[in-house]
């Protein structure tokens, strides 16, 4: 059973959500953490995925002056290929509504492919962000 909690930066469970990145982007990819924990994890909110009450996977969303910034997808890997990812990104799409504030990510050049599927659209040219290949992508309401 898949289950997603809405998680802040005080809550318990914010200690979860920080293990799935630490394991994602700092042990898997090589992410410094200074780069991966950033000053706006307070201001954030994130997001817990659960399957059989175990831990899997992790996003935040944020507020800039671009619009709702999607941020910081992780599933570990031991869970990756099953749908537990675009389970995470239509709950956190679910639960930003019906704004009217552009949503986008930047999406790690790997997973454009997978973004695209869930109507998504590239923008821009091929960027560095924290030393891994990226593209912008806007979400278009389908």
């Amino acid at each position: 059973m898949l289950e997603v909690y809405k998680v802040n930066f005080f809550d318990s469970l914010f200690s979860d959500v920080r293990a799935i990145r630490q394991n994602v982007f700092i042990e898997e990819q090589g992410v410094d953490s200074s780069k991966e924990q950033d000053k706006f994890e307070e201001e954030a909110v994130h997001y817990l995925l659960r399957h059989n009450n175990n831990n899997v996977g992790a996003a935040r969303r944020r507020a800039t002056d671009n619009g709702i910034k999607l941020e910081r997808f992780a599933i570990l890997r031991e869970y990756r290929g099953r749908g537990m990812g675009k389970k995470l990104v239509e709950e956190v799409l679910k639960d930003v509504g019906d704004s009217k504030e552009q949503i986008y990510l930047h999406a790690q050049i790997q997973v454009v492919d997978f973004y695209a599927n869930l109507n998504f659209v590239k923008e821009g040219e091929l960027f560095k962000e924290a030393g891994i290949s990226h593209y912008k992508m806007t979400f278009k309401v389908p």
